[in-house]
C-alpha cells in the first residue's frame, strides 16, 4: 500500500525550503509532518527523511514548531542541519545532514505547513501534574495540537499520535476534537485518518535505531486508519527484521505503551531494595544480575543504580490511574504497584546521599562534591526528571558545594546553571561521584585525573569497570558504590 500524495497548497515543500535559505529536493514526495522537535520528534522527523526505497528515498519532511524562542530555536537549528539536541549517535548526525544537503527536510513554525500533509505525526509532550495525591494530564496543548491539524490537514490524510497519553486519549478526546474541526469545514468525522503508535525512541549511540530498526505497535480508529498507518510505518521501519503488531484499538496500543514503561519502572525500584542489602552484606548484586541473566526467562532483569530520570519511566506509570478515573470514571480502580514504582525511584538518588553523608566526618555540610553525570542517562543530553537534579538539591540542603560535569549537557536549564566542557579537577573536592556511565568517565584515565588528589569515590551507577577500582584502591582512595557493598 503507498502512501497517497497530499493534495496542492498555495505554498508548497519547495517554498519552505527555499525559506530556509536552501535549494529544494527536485523530487516530488509525499510529505509529512512531524509535529513537535523535542527528543522523539527531531529523532523521528530525521528518520522519516532518511527512510528510501528502490526509488529512492520516500518523502518529504516538515517539522513543526509552536512560534516561541524554544520552538524558534529547534527550527533553526533544524533548518542549518543541526540536531536541537545533543545525541552520541554519529548515524542520527549523519542522517540529518545528508537530508538538509539533499533538500528533503525542512522546519518551521507556521501552522499552514500541515496544508501540504499526507501524514502528520504527533510528538509534542505531555506532562503529570501531580497536586496532591491524585495525579492529573493537562490535555489542553493535545487537544490543540489536534485542532490545529484538523484545522488543515488535506482530506484523505493520516494522524499518526506517537505522544504517549492516558490510555483512551485517542478515541474519547483526539478523535471528538478532530471531527469537531472537520465539521466546521464541511467535512466528515473520517476526512482525516486517526491512528495511535507509540515510540521508543531510546536516545543515545543506537537513537536511529530505536526508531527505524525496531518493533512498533500501532492501531486506528477505523480499520482505512490502520491500514494507512501501517503503510506509513512500513516506509520507515525495518518491518522485514521488526514485525508490526496490529492491537485492535487505539486504547490497548496506548495501554501498550503505559504497561510496558510500567513494568520496567516496577522491576527498577524492585533493584532497589536489593542493592541496600548488597551494600549491607558486601556483596556485588552486579555480579549476582549477571549469574541471573543467564537464564533466558531473566535475561533483562534490572539492577540497582544512581537513579530513573527522562520523561518516560518517571510519569507514565502514573497514566493508568488517570485514565482509570478521567477517561473510564472508574474512581476504585487503583495501581498501587505503579505508583509505589514511581516513588522509590524518585528516591533513588537520595540513597547515594546517604551514603556520603554517613561516609564523611561531620557530614555533608561545607563538603565540596563533583557530581560527574548530569542527564538521566549514557549518551543522551535529556535533563528532565534527572536523578542528579534530585542529589544536587539533596546535597545542598545538608550544606554541601555540588560542582557538576557532563559531557552532553552545556546549560543545565532546571538548575540555570552553565557546565564547562571539561571534567574538572579532582583538586579540592572531598567526594566525587560518578553518577551517569559516560564513555568520558568510564574510559577515564583515573591516576592522571585524581593527580595527588585523594577525595573518596562513590561510584553510584557502575560507571567504573575493575581496572579503575583496582586504580583507586591502589592509590588510596576510599571507594564506595552503589549495589556493591560499602568499601569501608
Amino acid at each position: 500500500m503507498q502512501v497517497e500524495r497530499s493534495a496542492p497548497s498555495q505554498e508548497g515543500f519547495e517554498d519552505l525550503v527555499r525559506a530556509s535559505g536552501r535549494k529544494p529536493a527536485a523530487v516530488d514526495r509525499p510529505v509529512v509532518c512531524v509535529q513537535g522537535l523535542g527528543f522523539v520528534g527531531s529523532a523521528m522527523a530525521v528518520a522519516v527523511a532518511d527512510a528510501r526505497d528502490e526509488a529512492g528515498h520516500r518523502f518529504n519532511v516538515v517539522g513543526v514548531e509552536l512560534p516561541t524562542p524554544e520552538g524558534t530555536a529547534k527550527v533553526d537549528a533544524i533548518n542549518s542541519g543541526h540536531l536541537p539536541i545533543s545525541t552520541a549517535d554519529a548515524r542520527l548526525v549523519e542522517a540529518l545532514r545528508a537530508a538538509h544537503e539533499r533538500g528533503n527536510i525542512v522546519a518551521t513554525t507556521e501552522q499552514r505547513a500541515y496544508s501540504l500533509a499526507a501524514v502528520a505525526v504527533i510528538d509534542i509532550s505531555l506532562d503529570v501534574i501531580e497536586d496532591g495525591e491524585r495525579p492529573t494530564v493537562n490535555l489542553d496543548g493535545f487537544r490543540a495540537a489536534v485542532r490545529t491539524l484538523g484545522e488543515n490537514l488535506p482530506a484523505g490524510s493520516l494522524i499518526v499520535v506517537e505522544t504517549t497519553v492516558p490510555p483512551g486519549t485517542t478515541e474519547r478526546v483526539a478523535a471528538p476534537e478532530l471531527a469537531r474541526a472537520l465539521e466546521q469545514r464541511g467535512l466528515g468525522p473520517d476526512a482525516v485518518l486517526l491512528a495511535h503508535s507509540y515510540e521508543r525512541v531510546m536516545p543515545g549511540d543506537g537513537y536511529l535505531d530505536s526508531i527505524v530498526n525496531f518493533w512498533r505497535a500501532y492501531a486506528g480508529t477505523t480499520t482505512e486508519a490502520a491500514d494507512a498507518c501501517e503503510a506509513f510505518l512500513s516506509g520507515v521501519v525495518n518491518v522485514e527484521s521488526y514485525p508490526l503488531s496490529r492491537l485492535p484499538s487505539t486504547t490497548a496500543s496506548e495501554t501498550a505503551k503505559v504497561l510496558e514503561n510500567s513494568y520496567r519502572a516496577t522491576t527498577i525500584a524492585l533493584m532497589e531494595e536489593w542493592g541496600r542489602f548488597a551494600e549491607a552484606a558486601n556483596i556485588d548484586l552486579f555480579e549476582v544480575i549477571a549469574a541471573i541473566r543467564r537464564r533466558p526467562t531473566h535475561s533483562n532483569m534490572r539492577q540497582p543504580g544512581f537513579g530513573v530520570g527522562g520523561y518516560c519511566l518517571t510519569k507514565d506509570p502514573l497514566l493508568g490511574q488517570i485514565a482509570a478515573r478521567d477517561l473510564f470514571g472508574l474512581d476504585g480502580l487503583d495501581f498501587p504497584f505503579s505508583t509505589l514504582a514511581v516513588s522509590v525511584n524518585r528516591a533513588m538518588p537520595l540513597t547515594s546521599v546517604a551514603i556520603l553523608q554517613d561516609a564523611l566526618a561531620g557530614g555533608l555540610a561545607g563538603r565540596r562534591i563533583l557530581l560527574l553525570g548530569i542527564s538521566y542517562r549514557h549518551g543522551v543530553s535529556d535533563t528532565r526528571s534527572s536523578p542528579s537534579e534530585t542529589f544536587v538539591r539533596a546535597a545542598r540542603e545538608l550544606g554541601a558545594e555540588v560542582v557538576s560535569h557532563d559531557p552532553l549537557v552545556s546549560e543545565w536549564a532546571e538548575l540555570g546553571l552553565a557546565i564547562e566542557p571539561t571534567i574538572p579537577s579532582a583538586d579540592g573536592f572531598d567526594a566525587v561521584v560518578f553518577a551517569v556511565p559516560h564513555p568520558e568517565y568510564s574510559q577515564l584515565d583515573l591516576r592522571k585525573w585524581l593527580g595527588e588528589a585523594r577525595p573518596l569515590v562513590l561510584d553510584a551507577n557502575a560507571v567504573l569497570d575493575h581496572e579503575q577500582q583496582r586504580v583507586l584502591r591502589d592509590l588510596g582512595c576510599r571507594r564506595l558504590s552503589v549495589g556493591r557493598g560499602l568499601d569501608a
